[in-house]
């Protein structure tokens, strides 16, 4: 669908409405088994076993945060180095210029600090965030329904296939819809 702004930045496809998390897990483990790739779990909330039926691998945010706290922890001991040992030398009772342990507190909250920020940096990023009015499948999708959304795009797609797929899962409606 086009707005009035331009080409719509969502994807086309359709939607199975699901009154039950099992419903909805049977659901996505099918169409993964019939080959589909593409198509999104849509939950109030997280429901176990959810990934792995939808073929979802393991974020790279665990990498982005321990890359990030790596750099804070440098940039932490750099800094003590450099303003202590270099900049503004002062000796103060015998204790050498770089006294790691003196240091601790500071280097702890840089590499505390750079990791929390580029999670959440990398969460948005990844997640596509923010979305400005994203398309409303069904109003009740987040309290007490599921839905399984299928893009025209994915490898496979025929109309009356995954209309009759998710008819066979139990789906409550199916609806034409954008996501």
């Amino acid at each position: 669908m086009a707005n009035a702004s331009g080409p719509s930045k969502f994807k086309m496809g359709v939607a199975a409405i699901y009154d039950s998390e099992e419903k909805v897990l049977h659901a996505a483990k099918s169409f993964y088994a019939q080959g589909f790739r593409k198509f999104d779990a849509i939950s109030p909330y997280p429901i176990h076993g959810m990934e792995e039926a939808c073929g979802i691998k393991r974020s790279m945010i665990p990498w982005v945060t321990f890359g990030a706290g790596a750099v804070g922890l440098t940039c932490g001991l750099l800094l003590t180095w450099w303003t202590s040992a270099v900049n503004w030398p002062i000796n103060v009772g015998g204790k050498p210029y770089f006294s790691l342990p003196a240091f601790i507190p500071i280097v702890f909250e840089l590499t505390i600090l750079f990791a929390a920020h580029s999670s959440v940096a990398a969460l948005f990023v990844l997640c596509g965030l923010p979305k400005k009015q994203p398309p409303v499948i069904d109003l009740d999708l987040t309290c007490h329904k599921f839905a399984i959304f299928v893009p025209e795009e994915d490898f496979g797609f025929e109309f009356q296939k995954v209309e009759a797929l998710m008819k066979s899962t139990g789906a409550e409606s199916i609806k034409k819809t954008e996501f």
